[in-house]
């Protein structure tokens, strides 16, 4: 039975409720645990058990932090990394140009400064060079460097690696290894063929904070002093979210630790890009994928591609301050290029009526947009995306992917069969070139081989409510018992709640696209809500002319703080009228 009885909604949804045995495990929670029911409902749903709820609530990243030495090649790594930073020897970091990589390279330029060393940062260009190490960069490095760092790229670079003639390399990777390994000293990555994928949920840069972990515990044993590594865990947290890690396990504990450690505002790359980006309160998940990882991401994607990853590591304010500008003013102009992708691209997707997989192709589409446009298709269709741009006779393309659908394993299988010049990925991402006149092939068969996995998934367009809320229990003391219970994000979606027949007391615009209501219970205090880009589809037409007429509204809650004072409202994501 619909939630609220409403199966269809302005947006053309259902509403989901809870299941009738997870309401009564949440009830059973919060009786035992002494927790409020929200609260109570986000922890049954992650299975945890009353006895658990407290240290889930306040989880330690010394109680869930795996052994680096779990990991293969971590030995090796390590032991090479401090032999190179206590020698002398010459560094290269070669990094990819998103923010997972940019991570990367920042946490391993930040532990080597601690160590009074310098490391020479190679991030190829996006449009120049493509993905991961090329042979031409490769090879130059190897000639002014002893030892070649590449991080969040570099488990399929079997040629790139081999002609790094005369120096040692390593690969702190994450994405999905094939049936050999590179010829590298050390490839550290919990996605290898060979590992038992326990660890496989870690972006990049949990890979390198890792290495530095048992580097050290070597340092240590040395009787050398150890870098502060709880204060680069800002970095991981922005990371773990920006790369749509999910977030469970020690990437919960990862993002909780970060987050406290970039409220501290200590490292100038990140005060100047929260400030630019006007973040108004303490950062949350939210604000690391939605404000801070596209500004970090424009400089890969239509500018100079080391800019992000230079501002995290600046420990100057006044150049880390220029840098976010140039970031910012670089993601204005990615807004305007993706806008107009986006447009062409929904159209075709709409025209081709695939059930199973969502995809486009356009000649002179700007390959720094495809993968962000193809994250705005799959939220449109709640479909696996892929979008490419053609140039030249080449396609260059993103993929998206949907929960319990692995869309890197595909991509990857897809090259092996030659339909693919390259491709690779991870379960939630991937990438792929491709010659352009095999384009449809290949999205035939990519199709074909998600058929099974979407076959497991249902009422993927429907909307989950966590529960009914009511406007005078919506109070800041509630969200951070809430916010407690996260970081919300990938594999652990924030909860969602809905506020039964609200009358609206005003609707208006905010700029063009977004959309600014308020509401209230007759008798209680006016919330406010805003839907972002509710504009651009039936939600803002729908409510901006509905001043006096009553709704139930679903959403999620956020705190801002404004003067110092906070200010609790809803980021609506739905509504239906009361009929």
């Amino acid at each position: 039975m619909a939630f609220l009885g409403i199966d269809t909604s302005v947006t053309g949804r259902r509403w989901i409720g809870p299941a009738a045995d997870l309401e009564r495990r949440a009830e059973g929670l919060a009786q035992q645990a002494a927790l409020p029911l929200p609260v109570a409902r986000v922890l049954a749903e992650r299975a945890v058990e009353p006895m658990d709820a407290q240290a889930f609530l306040s989880p330690k990243l010394r109680d869930l932090l795996p052994d680096p030495l779990s990991l293969r090649d971590m030995q090796t790594a390590a032991d090479r990394i401090v032999a190179a930073a206590t020698g002398g020897e010459r560094i290269a970091i070669f990094a990819d140009y998103d923010v997972d990589g940019g991570t990367s390279a920042a946490l391993l330029i930040d532990w080597l400064h601690q160590q009074g060393r310098k490391a020479t940062l190679y991030i190829p260009d996006r449009i120049d060079e493509g993905y991961g190490p090329n042979e031409p960069a490769m090879a130059a490095l190897a000639a002014e460097h002893d030892l070649i760092i590449c991080v969040d790229c570099g488990t399929l670079s079997h040629d790139a690696l081999a002609a790094a003639k005369g120096a040692q390399v390593i690969v702190l990777d994450h994405h999905l290894g094939g049936e050999t390994l590179p010829p590298a000293l050390a490839v550290v990555n919990p996605n290898r063929v060979d590992e038992d994928g326990s660890l496989g949920h870690l972006c990049a840069a949990a890979v390198v904070f890792l290495t530095l972990v048992q580097c050290g515990r070597i340092l240590r044993d040395k009787g050398l002093p150890q870098p502060d590594l709880m204060a680069m865990l800002d970095l991981v947290a922005l990371a773990t979210v920006a790369d749509v890690a999910p977030l469970v396990g020690v990437n919960r504990a990862f993002v909780r630790s970060g987050l406290a450690v970039m409220a501290r505002r200590q490292r100038p790359g990140l005060v100047a890009l929260s400030d630019i980006a006007r973040l108004d309160g303490p950062p949350a998940a939210f604000h690391l994928g939605f404000l801070l990882g596209p500004r970090i991401n424009a400089g890969g994607r239509v500018g100079r591609a080391d800019l992000g990853a230079q501002c995290l590591a600046s420990r100057d304010p006044a150049q880390a301050a220029q840098l976010a500008k140039q970031l910012d003013d670089l993601n204005r102009d990615r807004r305007t290029i993706e806008a107009a992708v986006r447009t062409e691209a929904l159209a075709q997707v709409e025209a081709r009526m695939d059930t199973r997989l969502s995809w486009a192709a356009g000649q002179g589409w700007h390959p720094g947009v495809v993968g962000i446009v193809a994250a705005r298709v799959k939220e449109a269709t709640d479909l696996p995306s892929v979008v490419i741009g053609v140039d030249g006779g080449i396609g260059k393309g993103s993929a998206r992917s949907v929960p319990g659908v692995d869309l890197g394993r595909a991509i990857q299988r897809l090259a092996r069969e030659g339909l693919l010049i390259k491709g690779g990925g991870h379960e939630m991402a991937a990438g792929l070139t491709v010659a352009e006149d095999q384009i449809p092939a290949a999205m035939a068969r990519l199709s074909d081989l998600l058929e099974r996995d979407l076959a497991g998934r249902t009422g993927g367009g429907d909307l989950r409510i966590s529960g009914l809320l009511e406007t005078a229990g919506a109070t800041p003391d509630m969200f951070r018992l809430l916010e407690d219970a996260g970081p919300y994000g990938q594999a652990a979606p924030a909860p969602r709640f809905a506020f039964a027949d609200q009358l609206i007391d005003s609707a208006s615009t905010m700029g063009d696209r977004h959309l600014r209501l308020s509401f209230r219970t007759p008798g209680a205090p006016a919330m406010e809500a805003v839907a972002w880009g509710a504009m651009d589809g039936p939600l803002g037409p729908a409510l901006i002319g509905a001043k006096g007429r009553r709704f139930h509204l679903a959403g999620k809650l956020e705190l801002s703080t404004w003067g110092g004072r906070e200010r609790l409202r809803l980021r609506l994501d739905d509504a239906a009228a009361v009929t």
